[in-house]
């Protein structure tokens, strides 16, 4: 079945809830993609109980404000995956990280991991996200989307592919343009005009 993309609004935040409490996503619930929209260190919380609801609660803030953190990925009417993305000045943590410090001054878009259960891995829904994010990216005003991908040549356990793999990039037309360690790349796709108006991504 075909997979559609679809903006994380108010209304699908139970689609969300979903993906991350399934089985596979346990790291996903730690932070619920809002590690890298924080500045400075990791806030000093009780618990890792905590420290994932605080997170939850945050990444629901976004959702309920009207500007989606992320886009989520359906079969049908099931949700099958997420992925983070948004301008690059919107996290933060970015700015001092050794490997996905920013290139040059260039107003990038950039995409930050994939959540993906277990029982939906190995179908395409990264590759479906991908090409949503890229669309909506180019039609939110985006003329470059970037991204951080894992680049190895052995096998990788899947909790550790969050931020998807180099050949998934390099299928989609992404091009390399920094590389701070040997495994993660920085690569870049630049954006043609946009297809659609943003009040079509409801």
């Amino acid at each position: 079945m075909e997979i559609s993309v679809l903006p994380a609004t108010p209304q699908r935040w139970p689609d969300v809830e979903a993906i991350f409490g399934a089985k596979g996503c346990s790291v996903a619930r730690g932070c619920w993609c809002m590690h890298y929209r924080r500045s400075g260190s990791a806030p000093a919380l009780s618990s890792v109980k905590y420290r994932s609801k605080t997170y939850r609660a945050a990444l629901k803030a976004l959702v309920d404000a009207g500007h989606p953190p992320g886009l989520v990925a359906y079969r049908g009417d099931v949700p099958v995956g997420w992925v983070s993305l948004a301008p690059r000045a919107d996290f933060a943590r970015l700015e001092r990280s050794p490997i996905m410090k920013p290139v040059d001054d260039l107003p990038v878009w950039s995409i930050i991991c994939f959540v993906v259960p277990a029982e939906h891995r190995g179908q395409g829904v990264a590759r479906g996200l991908l090409q949503g994010a890229i669309a909506y990216a180019r039609d939110h005003g985006a003329t470059v989307i970037e991204a951080y991908p894992i680049d190895k040549t052995d096998p990788s356990k899947d909790d550790a592919m969050w931020f998807g793999a180099k050949s998934m990039y390099d299928h989609a037309g992404f091009k390399e343009v920094a590389r701070r360690k040997p495994t993660r790349p920085v690569v870049r796709l630049n954006l043609d005009a946009p297809r659609h108006k943003p009040s079509d991504w409801r």
